[in-house]
Order: C-alpha cells, then structure tokens, then sequence
C-alpha cells in the first residue's frame, strides 16, 4: 500500500513564519492608540492574517495554477501592511520600521520563490 504525503501548509516555511508575523503586528499595533482600533490596527492585523491565510488556502487548491495565484494575493497582503507600516511610523506610531519591514521583505523573496518553483522556473 502506497503511503499518502501528509504534508500541508502547516509544513510550509513562510507559512509558519506568517503566523509569526502576525504576532509581531498584533502586539505592534497594541500600543496604538484607541482612536486607531477600527483604523490602522484593525486594517494592519487583518492584513498580516491574510498572507498566511492565503497561503493557506492556495495550497489546499488542486492545481498549480490556484495555488500561485493565492501566492500573489498574499503578496499584495504584504505590500498593503508594509505600506500602513510606513504610514504608522510617519504618524509616529512606530519608531523603527527597520526590523518589521525586513521580515516583510523576506518573505516577500520567500514566496517569491515558491511561485517560481511551482510555476517550473526555480530550478
């Protein structure tokens, strides 16, 4: 009997590292102050849960072709929170967007790269 791959999102790099993301943002935007609960906060948290989320679900699609396809919704999630990230900083929110943006860009790379592999041009 032929044993089934197990693997799902859960085993996926970039998705683990999603998940960390939000974190990082969650207790980001907790200093925020309450004016900004329904604005930036709630816009920059929904943003970090949609990348892995995603992710998520290009990966349980049947095809290639979904798949990457919720690859690049994930990277305009990262695109709109690194953008609100600026935002924050010039409305001194934040004081070092440095390490955040960072993490942003790499898994920008990260996913970038998934989508070349699945798409047959990574190797």
């Amino acid at each position: 009997m032929e044993e089934k791959n197990t693997k799902t999102h859960k085993d996926l790099k970039i998705w683990k590292e999603g998940i960390d993301l939000i974190i990082s943002i969650y207790k980001l935007t907790k200093e925020f102050p309450n004016e900004e609960l329904y604005g930036m906060t709630s816009q920059m948290r929904r943003a970090a849960v949609s990348y892995p989320s995603n992710i998520a679900e290009g990966a349980a699609r049947s095809s290639n072709n979904e798949y990457i396809r919720f690859l690049y919704i994930a990277l305009g999630s990262l695109s709109e929170l690194e953008t609100q990230i600026i935002i924050t900083e010039k409305l001194n929110y934040i004081q070092n967007k440095t390490t955040i943006i960072e993490e942003i860009e790499a898994l920008r790379r990260k996913t970038l790269n998934l989508i070349r592999y699945l798409d047959g041009r990574g190797s």
